[in-house]
């Protein structure tokens, strides 16, 4: 059985089950495990439900069962209300029932912690056994719209008269799930599926958005997450959306840092999650908003649309207060505002509309007869810009037909146009949904869907890697076999992978550093002491061949008095390297979303200056050039200026060399950092001063 049938066999059970088993059920109509079966036949299911219960023997007229193995025929589906104690044996008689999938409402897991995952783990060990795939636990179920087969305790399900539609909702949260449901369906928004997966035991967010990629009725698929966990099997719905023509939005919360454990190095301290995040959707083909709104007014702005080639919108308005809400907000985003170009001034102008080179462009009450349209036909016909904003003044309210006048008239779909009605104008949104015009009730979700759509951009390629590329770096990491490895050896991997390294020699004892004259760097070589800058082991600048035997002297003094229990290798004596600028540039392989290769401006200023730029690893000279170009201050060695030029092809190769450390499964790479990379003149190359590795 190939993967593709096994996906479409999963994709049955879950959303379109012959049978389903309700264990936990109860008769009890003020609980809400009675929930499930209510809207099971609210909803018309025309499979068979099976009510399980020790103390019933009908339920709101379906025959009950003691267990689940007392209950008659193949079973598809089982959706488990039962308390935390009660559910390995649920688990236990599903296996022995061959029941395919079962989701799991029961909370107690790993939401609660230590204890709780454990618990967690057992139950998804003796499902994988039997062959049972598993949805939560903690989660409130799902929702096949198209085929009526509701499978949940969620209220919102209950309370909505739900009709087939083109969205589809992955959520981690199930209250948000219904959020989302509810929103959407005040906008007249329909669904074809939804799901909440809660813990992500076994089927995760991104398993199961594949599934909903796949569905014939799903044109977008929303997103609410909090973590990501299955990252891989997210990016593959992605890249499948993609070819698909299935946009994927994501609201994901996490923003801020609080709580997020740092790591030992500069690249971990310096790079947040919601950067991480932020790279693995963009370079994934994900749209990513950060409102609620945005999540559920984004769809119809992107629906059947490709990336754009550029960020640049243009705004029309005949009222410039609401409009320049949604200008300034743009413009936090760091989006382009693009004002009309000279010749449309021109040709307007031939047509008796008159307007400056604003990049508002605001028609005074609306302007004359005609003159709203006319200017938003030249807007979407122009190629300066990528979007359009068609903002609607009070009489939108009065007066909600004049947005057929003023947008659906003359719009004919070639380019995004988002319309803003700056009053509470609810007829005239409704009047946009119907026509499948993307339509706003706030500048701030106006601003958030904009600057989702206009940084969209396609999957970054998957690169293939040859294993010559990287096959020395792996011989020595795993020569190494401790978990941390030290400056000299890291700077032997760098090398390997075709860095320059410092030149270095370890010193055991002073008498062993006859022969350099300086001037040079002199720093402890211990494995157990990552930062030597800041532990106050590291001398820069030493001449004279009494002045480093005297240093190094004195840095083993600190160690022992320091560091008593540090492995100490000895002390590092290198040369003294110059060059045009410093960076650090660093590996990390991050739990959530796999390894990413940052590029940043280097040194001790590392973390003052926050300054960097961070991709999927590996990566591309190609892409390594473009994250250069994303530094300002990089500029000034790149000809800004007449200043001299610095080696930027060897910057390149370095950023995609240490990037290639993604490569190595084998000796798994947690960590690792170049601190400064220091760039010399054009031509000269590229050499790492500094460096540390750590193993996963």
């Amino acid at each position: 059985m190939n993967a593709i049938t096994e996906r479409a066999m999963l994709a049955d059970a879950i959303f379109r089950p012959r049978a389903i088993a309700l264990i936990g059920a109860t008769a009890d109509q003020t609980k809400n495990n009675a929930r499930a079966q209510r809207v099971l036949k609210k909803n018309g299911y025309g499979g068979r439900i099976l009510p399980i219960n020790p103390k019933a023997a009908e339920i709101m007229g379906d025959a009950a069962y003691p267990d689940i193995r007392a209950a008659p025929g193949p079973i598809d589906h089982a959706f488990i209300m039962v308390p935390a104690a009660a559910v390995p044996d649920a688990i236990a008689g599903c296996v022995e029932k061959r029941v395919k999938v079962a989701t799991l409402y029961s909370a107690g897991f790993a939401e609660l912690g230590a204890e709780g995952r454990a618990a967690q783990d057992r139950i998804v060990a003796m499902a994988r056994k039997g062959g049972l795939r598993l949805i939560g636990p903690n989660c409130l179920g799902l929702v096949n719209v198209t085929d009526g087969v509701p499978i949940t305790n969620n209220a919102a399900v209950e309370a909505e008269a739900l009709k087939p539609g083109w969205l589809s909702v992955v959520s981690q949260s199930g209250s948000m799930m219904g959020a989302l449901l509810s929103r959407a369906m005040a906008r007249s928004f329909t669904f074809a599926k939804l799901a909440s997966v809660g813990n992500e035991s076994d089927i995760g967010a991104g398993e199961m958005a594949e599934l909903m990629v796949e569905d014939e009725a799903t044109r977008c698929v929303l997103m609410f997450l909090e973590t990501l966990r299955d990252a891989p099997k997210l990016a593959a719905a992605a890249r499948r959306a993609h070819a698909l023509g299935k946009p994927i939005i994501v609201y994901k919360l996490g923003r801020s840092d609080v709580g997020r454990q740092i790591a030992v190095s500069h690249t971990g301290a310096m790079v947040g999650a919601d950067e991480l995040a932020a790279t693995f959707f963009r370079e994934n083909g994900i749209l990513r908003v950060e409102t609620l709104e945005g999540l559920v007014e984004l769809p119809r702005l992107v629906l059947g649309r490709t990336p754009p080639k550029g960020n640049r919108v243009a705004v029309l308005t005949g009222t410039g207060g609401g409009a320049a809400m949604v200008v300034d907000g743009v413009g936090l985003r760091g989006d382009a505002v693009a004002g009309p170009t000279p010749e449309m001034r021109v040709r307007l102008a031939e047509q008796g509309i008159h307007i400056s080179d604003s990049p508002l462009i605001d028609l005074p009450m609306g302007g004359g007869k005609g003159q709203y349209t006319t200017v938003l036909k030249e807007l979407v016909a122009s190629d300066h810009c990528d979007a359009v904003v068609a903002v609607l003044g009070s009489t939108a309210r009065l007066r909600p037909t004049q947005v057929n006048e003023n947008v659906l008239d003359v719009y004919d779909g070639s380019k995004p146009v988002a319309v803003f009605a700056a009053p509470q104008a609810d007829e005239a949104i409704r009047i946009c949904d119907e026509a499948g015009i993307a339509a706003f009730r706030t500048p701030e979700t106006c601003a958030d869907a904009l600057h989702a759509f206009l940084n969209w951009r396609a999957p970054k390629p998957v690169e293939s890697v040859p294993d010559a590329a990287w096959r020395g770096a792996a011989e020595r990491l795993y020569a190494v076999g401790a978990p941390w490895l030290d400056e000299a050896q890291a700077c032997e991997v760098f090398s390997a992978l075709g860095i320059e390294g410092p030149g270095s020699r370890i010193v055991a004892a002073p008498d062993d550093a006859a022969g350099f004259t300086g001037p040079v760097a002199v720093k402890l070589l211990s494995p157990d002491i990552l930062h030597k800058t800041d532990a106050g082991l590291v001398r820069l600048n030493v001449t004279g061949d009494d002045a480093i035997r005297a240093t190094v002297a004195e840095l083993l003094a600190i160690a022992r008095d320091k560091f008593p229990n540090a492995v100490v290798k000895g002390v590092l004596v290198a040369p003294m390297h110059r060059g045009l600028a410093e960076v650090i540039l660093g590996y990390r392989r991050d739990p959530e979303v796999g390894p990413v290769v940052m590029l940043g401006m280097g040194g001790v200023l590392a973390e003052l200056k926050r300054s960097y730029c961070v991709r999927l690893a590996p990566v591309t000279e190609q892409t390594a050039m473009e994250m250069i170009a994303s530094l300002p201050e990089l500029m000034l060695i790149q000809g800004f200026r007449n200043l001299p030029r610095g080696d930027v092809a060897a910057l390149a190769r370095a950023i995609r060399s240490v990037s290639l450390l993604a490569c190595l499964d084998g000796a798994p790479v947690q960590e690792a950092e170049i601190n400064p990379l220091i760039i010399r003149a054009e031509g000269q190359g590229a050499v790492a001063v500094d460096g540390l590795i750590a193993l996963g």
